[in-house]
């Protein structure tokens, strides 16, 4: 299997920014998609960003221009970097690891544990 490990979230101002690191291990395919969830208080789970080994990337509207997903393929590394911070970005932040494109945009594959982003001034 696929282990996940989240790095990177903490406290930050508005208008600052983070980057979150997504380390996998285990038995890892050359060919997959990783992706970025978050999830808030009261708040439905939303996929924040995903991107597969072919280079194809989504985003959430609400980040788009903002956030930016890539990976270090060598290293089996994912990074999140978060820009322009708002409040509104607060949440647990999960990375996401699939075999298929599919299976991470449907919420499959393997999870990490979660790494805690807070907004706030």
């Amino acid at each position: 299997q696929v282990q996940l490990v989240e790095s990177g979230g903490g406290l930050v101002q508005p208008g600052g920014s983070l980057r979150l690191s997504c380390a996998a291990s285990g038995n890892i395919f050359s060919v997959n998609t990783m992706g970025w969830y978050r999830q808030a208080p009261g708040k439905q789970r939303e996929l924040v960003a995903v991107l597969s080994s072919g280079g194809s990337i989504k985003y959430a509207d609400s980040v788009k221009g903002r956030f930016t997903i890539s990976r270090d393929t060598p290293k089996n590394t994912m990074y999140l970097q978060m820009n322009s911070l708002k409040p509104e970005d607060t949440a647990v932040y999960y990375c996401v690891y699939g075999s298929l494109y599919l299976e991470v945009i449907r919420g499959r594959g393997s999870w990490g544990q979660g790494t805690q982003v807070t907004v706030s001034s």
